[in-house]
Parts: structure tokens; sequence; C-alpha cells
């Protein structure tokens, strides 16, 4: 390692790539403590700390591998774009629905207040299909039957544009109805 030290920190990326295990070691632990604190910003996400590291970890890696300086950056302004990069596809990944198996979920009424092995008194049920149903009668109320569609194709997890295609309507359409939509339910009381 003392060698290393020596070496300017381009020569000790270029002795990484030509498969120098030593180079590549010296690299991650000197920016192991980057990817700490760049996973640390994302404490509060769905992902545990040690696997936002590990997320970070595959980022660091990316730009060992793939960084050039004729580019012109600098290798540490490289790697913290990479491992940012990598920590929010991460969390991407982890919010996108399409990922999660489509029997896997269930309506909220379904689960609570229709179920055998519910939860639920007797009586929080009767209140919870009393709330539903209100909350159903005041959206038939306060939207017109074009937005009423628009939001049971939305809330089933349609795309605008599939939406669009179903109700013979262009995406900017269906924009402007969930929009609308937005603001009648931020009143929606019951």
């Amino acid at each position: 390692m003392k060698m290393l030290n020596n070496l300017t920190e381009t020569e000790i990326l270029s002795l990484s790539k030509e498969g120098d295990n030593e180079a590549l070691t010296f690299i991650i632990t000197r920016y192991r403590a980057a990817v700490e604190v760049l996973a640390s910003k994302y404490s509060d996400s769905p992902i545990e700390r040690e696997d936002l590291i590990q997320e970070g970890m595959i980022g660091l890696l990316a730009a060992i591998n793939s960084f050039d300086c004729s580019k012109g950056a600098a290798f540490s302004t490289y790697c913290y774009t990479c491992i940012n990069n990598s920590l929010q596809t991460a969390l991407r990944k982890v919010s996108r629905r399409k990922d999660v198996p489509q029997n896997s979920v269930v309506p909220l009424e379904e689960e609570f207040v229709n179920s055998k092995n519910s939860v639920l008194s007797a009586e929080d049920s009767f209140l919870a299909q009393e709330s539903v149903s209100m909350l159903t009668q005041q959206l038939q109320n306060e939207l017109s039957e074009f937005e009423n569609n628009v939001l049971r194709l939305h809330m089933i997890g349609c795309s605008y544009r599939e939406i669009a295609n179903k109700l013979g309507k262009t995406p900017k359409a269906i924009d402007n109805a969930l929009q609308r939509i937005r603001k009648k339910l931020k009143v929606v009381s019951f």
C-alpha cells in the first residue's frame, strides 16, 4: 500500500482497471466513507442502511470501471455522481408498482371490511363500510361521470395512455381530469 500512496489517483485507477487488486482495494477504502455519507441522506427510505451502502458500493465500482480521465472531470466528482445515481436507481426500483405482483394487491375495503378474518369488530366493520359508502357517494356527487371513470381506472393502476385509449380521449385530457380530481378531493369530507 505504501507504493500506492506515491501515485496519483489516475495512476491508481489505471492499475485498478488492469486488474491490480491492491489498487482497487485502495480506491474502495478511500471512497467508502463517501458512499456511507451519500447513503445516509436516504435514512428515511424503505431500504435498509446496509443495503443502501451496498448499492452505493456498486455505483463506486461502476465509477472505477468506467472513469475516463480524458473527459476532464475529476474522479471524485464522477464517483459521487455514479454513487448517487446507483442509490436513486435502487430507490426507484423499490417504489415502482410494476414490480409488485398483481395478486398481492388487495383493495382496502376487501381486506379490512369484507374479510372473515378481519381484525375489525362488527361495529368497526359497519362504520368502515359506511365511510366507504359515504365517500363513494360524495365522489359521485362531486365528480363528473368522466372524472369518476378516470379515477376508477387510475386507481386500478392504468397509465394515462391506457385510460385515454379506454375512454377515447388524449393523455392530456386525462392529466387535466386527474388535476381537477385532486383539487376536488382536497375538499372532500365525510
